[in-house]
């Protein structure tokens, strides 16, 4: 719940053709080529991690041996995120790495295309809008492929690639409908009702429970052949206990190199709940992850994050390994030594704000590798942990990825500005501020936003009190924290902002994305159902419509296009500060009604001319709306004793060679070939 994703400025729905600039060129160089291929609607970055080689040889194994770990799940996002992934993404591999056959024709540009988007995806359901991949491939084809090469597939798989009836949504939010039983996600059984849910965790439920577990978080729920439900715990020697012992294997070696006695505490802590599957050393853990503020090396590991989940209870498997950007943190530090003034002066409602801002903590940092749900595509912003009690009484951590958002911006460019943006003005401003100004509200939405808040004496936790809403809720909420400080003297006066001119900046962005560009994203006929998309639009329209009266936003229809005008900047951070009020009083009263009401209202449907405008109008752009990254691997370097003598960073330049060695070398669970 605590997540930031980048929205990238260019767009289509277009398949692009692949490999369309110049071969890669090693880091450091002027001509470093950060974009090396675009397919559907996804184009491949790389990114650099500057100051690798000033690390100590002890701190570059710690990098190391934590990478190590996080790949070592990599299996387990796949499954999670559907039953046949595995199977299908063996086979997929397969093909692509010995497959010699014909490769002139249209099946296998087609088999291509498909393999990445599953490998982008992690499994068969696109990673943003949870919609179904269709092969553009014949079955016939496919399994004459697949038996060159020695693979199969089960009936059940292969349907479910081919027929678009069944498993078409990885998480279905639509309401009135049975959400666990019509997502395909992996975390329940086929035969798991939201009922059974419900039902199965009411015993553990308690809203008068002060230090509440993250129960749920991970297993999958299953039907015994007595008809009971029950967990299924990720653990060692549990579910997923091959890939789960080789992730305790690396976090060991992590522990003999790390940094600090607290670090290499919290590492323990984390090898045992791996070992038990058991909440409350997760729970533990977490405490002793987020006072280990000391040194350079830090990372994310575990199964973190409920997006995925319809009810918002499971953890998807996720790790970031981070190196400190000491420059950069020490000039946004300043934000987390504020955080009571923010909270004291925030629009909340006077029993809603926290009287002692615990513990935040803030940094830039430097992405070193990434894996699971953080990979390929992966988010700009964290801020952890996610239980609301842990937070309080002991703090959090919040990470901006530096290098990954200096990537995303190499890449891209300014077209979506010139195209949308109602005049020179807002051109000019976004031009001269748009970057720092993204970077800006990250912080305000990491640091401050997710930090904020309390709950009321006796209301639950919000994924059970607002199911199927909180995640979009929680995000609007830090969004909105972000947008009304962004716009604050305050921040100018902290010299955190050059002037307020760099807020307005963000005001139009924000404006024009949540009105307009995210719609790129939505195939035609679609709902919005990705909870950062429902909270970008939910907050844009619900301002827009507010300040109708005082034309506080205008819409603008020039030649037949589309724009949105600012009139009001202050006013408009008025209605911000209204709504971050209202979202706070939902989360802290657990009001379900207003909740679901103000999502379904205002974030989920599309209007379909202005949709069919902005898709006609981007797609002569030629770039896509999503970006995911080749990670840089990390080489030893061993002495004839093959110990490490140190380890070297490099660069690949090609996506489908990485997964292809990816899938060769940590493949620990079963299923396929």
């Amino acid at each position: 719940m605590k997540r930031l994703m980048y929205l990238l400025s260019l767009t289509t729905f277009t398949v692009l053709s692949c490999n369309q600039d110049k071969p890669a060129t090693p880091a450091g160089t002027d001509d470093f080529v950060w974009t090396t291929e675009s397919f559907a609607d996804k184009k491949i970055i790389r990114y650099q991690v500057p100051g690798f080689d000033k690390l100590t040889l002890n701190q570059k194994k710690l990098v190391y041996f934590l990478t190590q770990a996080g790949l070592s799940g990599r299996d387990i996002g796949y499954d999670q995120n559907y039953r046949h992934n595995l199977a299908i993404r063996r086979a997929l591999d397969n093909i692509a790495a010995h497959y010699e056959g014909d490769k002139t024709g249209k099946d296998w540009s087609e088999l291509l295309l498909y393999a990445k988007q599953v490998w982008f995806s992690n499994g068969i359901h696109h990673h943003y809008s949870h919609d179904k991949f269709i092969p553009g491939f014949s079955r016939e084809w496919f399994e004459a492929a697949m038996k060159s090469v020695g693979s199969s597939l089960p009936e059940e798989a292969l349907a479910a690639m081919f027929d678009p009836k069944l498993d078409p949504k990885r998480v279905d939010q639509r309401p009135g409908v049975d959400n666990v039983l019509a997502s395909a996600v992996n975390f329940y059984a086929p035969d798991i009702t939201t009922a059974d849910v419900q039902k199965f965790y009411a015993k553990y439920d308690n809203a008068e429970d002060p230090e509440p577990l993250e129960w749920g978080l991970n297993s999958r729920l299953e039907k015994g052949p007595d008809g009971k439900v029950f967990e299924n715990v990720y653990k060692s020697g549990g579910l997923y206990g091959p890939a789960i012992d080789e992730i305790i294997k690396w976090l060991g070696k992590a522990v003999e190199v790390a940094e600090n006695e607290q670090q290499k505490h919290a590492l323990e802590i984390l090898i045992e709940y791996y070992k038990t599957g058991d909440l409350k050393k997760w729970a533990e853990y977490n405490i002793a992850w987020s006072q280990a503020t000391e040194g350079d090396i830090d990372y994310i590991n575990g199964f973190v994050e409920v997006y995925h989940d319809p009810v918002s209870r499971r953890g998807s498997y996720e790790t970031i390994v981070q190196i400190t950007d000491f420059e950069a943190s020490q000039r946004m530090s300043t934000l987390s030594q504020n955080a009571q003034w923010f909270e004291d002066n925030s629009p909340l409602m006077e029993n809603h704000k926290k009287k002692n801002v615990t513990g935040v903590t803030y940094k830039v940092v430097t992405a070193a590798g990434e894996a699971g749900d953080a990979s390929p595509s992966t988010p700009i912003g964290v801020n952890l942990p996610n239980s609301n009690w842990i937070r309080t009484k002991y703090g959090s951590k919040s990470v901006s990825l530096g290098n990954i958002e200096d990537a995303y911006n190499k890449s891209g460019g300014p077209g979506l500005l010139i195209e949308f943006a109602n005049d020179k003005e807002e051109i000019e401003r976004g031009e001269k501020y748009g970057e720092l100004s993204g970077k800006i509200h990250t912080a305000l939405h990491e640091v401050l936003g997710h930090a904020s808040g309390q709950l009321e004496p006796g209301i639950g936790q919000p994924a059970q009190t607002l199911p199927g809403y909180s995640s979009t809720l929680e995000e609007g909420r830090a969004d909105l924290f972000g947008l009304y400080y962004i716009l604050d003297p305050k921040v100018v006066e902290l010299g955190i902002m050059p002037s307020l001119e760099a807020g307005k900046a963000e005001y139009d962005s924000y404006i024009r994305n949540g009105m307009m560009l995210q719609l790129r994203r939505i195939k035609p006929g679609n709902d919005i159902e990705e909870a950062h998309m429902r909270n970008r639009t939910m907050v844009a329209r619900w301002a827009f419509e507010k300040g109708l009266p005082d034309k506080v936003i205008e819409k603008v229809v020039r030649d037949g296009k589309t724009y949105y005008n600012i009139n009001d900047y202050d006013k408009l951070r008025h209605l911000f500060g209204e709504l971050l009020s209202e979202i706070q009083r939902i989360k802290s009263q657990g009001d379900f009604e207003a909740g679901k009401a103000l999502v379904e209202n205002y974030g989920v449907k599309v209007e379909p001319a202005l949709h069919q405008e902005v898709l006609t109008r981007s797609e002569k752009l030629h770039i896509p709306p999503y970006g995911g990254f080749i990670n840089p691997k990390l080489v030893p370097v061993l002495d004839g004793g093959g110990n490490i003598t140190d380890i070297k960073v490099e660069y690949p330049d090609d996506f489908t060679a990485q997964m292809l060695e990816y899938g060769e070398k940590y493949s620990f669970l079963p299923g396929g070939k």
